[in-house]
């Protein structure tokens, strides 16, 4: 690698028109080629770039919580009630029990002495502002555990089933089949009811479950690239050499077989947050009044019908969820194009 900026002397003229001058930036060096190609096709790709600004901007709010919406009382992630009516309140309605501290920036934006509900309150008086902005938390909470989690779970079975094969392989990829067979949501709908007695109303009931039925996608794409990649000659030369299965399969095969899934694992995220938005709209897992964007949709049920009127309990949580969900999507679409060009513009 050091010779990279040398150039070819003497008369060889053939040597000196096609060898490289190109020089490798620190970034490439640290990270690889192969890691700065696909780095390098994310920055140039628009609908990468919108993804990673939606990202930033919600870890900026995840950060900056308690700054734009201060917590009241010991929990955070409780939901603030202005009183217990049931109807909701228009955005701009003032703030009457349970007043958080004005924030820096609350009057210079808003113009107000006072706190208001700036999108208006739930049934229950639960501050739609507040369960957003720290539901934001919960959404970046909840996305990582779970897809790190089943992206663990799936690489260490299919990387076993891969690279030994067998009877091994027969095992383990038909209990895979079995889980595939079961629908996804119903299934941790179902898990979730079940560990909720147990364990409680908390975020532990419908994060098991998703992570009990979410793994196998990521066990069966990282087995058909290891499948591919342990007849290559430098995994032959690797068994030849003597080395441990253990060393060959984790330190050689895996770190060239691991790509595809992280794609799959980026757009997981986006997949989870919705799943779990979806499982606390009807009720499983946290208690209510918790901080998360499927529980303040779940409490617009009753007022379906007089949306025209209640709109602000739909449309403020759900654009969240919209925007937060789309902006993984299109990075890990963008990284799958980068990865295999083949695939772009498919879905």
């Amino acid at each position: 690698m050091t010779e990279n900026n040398i150039s070819p002397t003497g008369d060889n003229r053939l040597l000196a028109e096609t060898h490289s001058t190109r020089k490798i930036g620190w970034l490439e060096r640290t990270v690889g080629p192969d890691n700065y190609r696909i780095l390098k096709g994310l920055v140039k790709t628009p609908a990468s770039i919108i993804g990673m600004i939606l990202i930033f901007i919600f870890i900026l709010i995840a950060i900056f919580a308690p700054v734009i919406a201060p917590p009241v009382g010991n929990d955070p992630y409780k939901m603030p009630r202005d009183g217990f009516v049931g109807e909701p309140k228009a955005p701009g309605s003032p703030w009457k029990r349970n007043v958080p501290e004005i924030p820096f920036w609350y009057k210079t934006v808003t113009g107000n002495e006072k706190w208001e509900h700036l999108l208006g309150t739930a049934q229950g008086q639960y501050d739609i502002f507040y369960g957003i902005v720290w539901g934001t938390r919960t959404a970046f909470k909840t996305g990582f555990i779970v897809v790190v989690a089943t992206v663990l779970i799936g690489v260490i079975l299919g990387s076993i089933a891969a690279y030994y094969g067998g009877a091994v392989d027969n095992v383990i990829m038909r209990i895979t089949d079995i889980f595939m067979t079961l629908p996804y949501i119903m299934m941790a709908l179902i898990f979730s009811a079940v560990l909720t007695p147990i364990l409680g109303r908390s975020l532990l009931p419908p994060l098991i479950a998703m992570i009990a039925f979410g793994w196998m996608g990521y066990a069966r794409i990282i087995r058909s690239d290891i499948l591919s990649i342990k007849e290559r000659d430098y995994v032959l030369a690797a068994k030849a050499s003597g080395l441990k299965n253990g060393r060959i399969l984790f330190k050689h095969i895996l770190p060239n077989a691991i790509f595809p899934t992280l794609v799959l694992a980026s757009l997981g995220i986006g997949d989870v947050v919705l799943g779990f938005a979806a499982l606390s709209f009807l009720g499983i897992g946290t208690e209510v009044g918790y901080a998360d964007w499927g529980q303040v949709l779940s409490f617009a049920r009753n007022w379906i019908t007089s949306l025209d009127k209640y709109w602000y309990i739909v449309v403020y949580p759900g654009v969240t969820l919209t925007l937060f969900v789309m902006g993984w999507n299109l990075v890990g679409d963008a990284m799958r194009d980068v990865l295999d060009p083949r695939m772009r513009g498919k879905s």
